[in-house]
């Protein structure tokens, strides 16, 4: 992370912003919005990570997009995570049941990877957000 101070922007989001019919704008200003502030929790242990590959797309992780990694966050089964696999960074959705653990894609054309004993396995951390550029 950047040591630089976090900038706060102008915000449109008192209310939120209606999908169906429009509501005049003025009506929903905000004094502003800090992106720092609303989608970090621990600054020291969270992280910016760049996703290539497709095989999040169901979970509306695209190739290019940017994921907001907590590292102090507890592991739970069902979460997205960065995990190191044998050497290999990866992003899967993480799942502990009693068969098993496991990182499962989702797409399905990735098979979900059984974690091994003898694997060297690790998970790096949690994501906790999804930053896209709209199509």
């Amino acid at each position: 992370m950047s040591d630089q101070k976090p900038t706060a922007l102008p915000a449109f989001l008192e209310g939120g912003i209606p999908a169906g019919f429009p509501s005049q704008a003025e009506d929903c200003v905000e004094n502003s919005l800090d992106l720092n502030e609303l989608m970090i929790q621990h600054p020291t242990a969270t992280f910016f990570v760049r996703v290539s590959g497709d095989s999040m797309r169901g979970a509306g992780i695209q190739e290019g997009d940017i994921l907001v990694v907590d590292r102090s966050l507890e592991t739970v089964s069902g979460k997205i995570v960065i995990a190191i696999l044998n050497g290999e960074f990866t992003v899967k959705r993480f799942i502990s049941n009693a068969s098993g653990v496991y990182l499962v894609a989702e797409n399905s054309r990735y098979p979900a990877l059984k974690i091994e004993p003898e694997s060297d396995f690790q998970v790096w951390g949690v994501v906790t957000y999804v930053i896209h550029k709209a199509e």
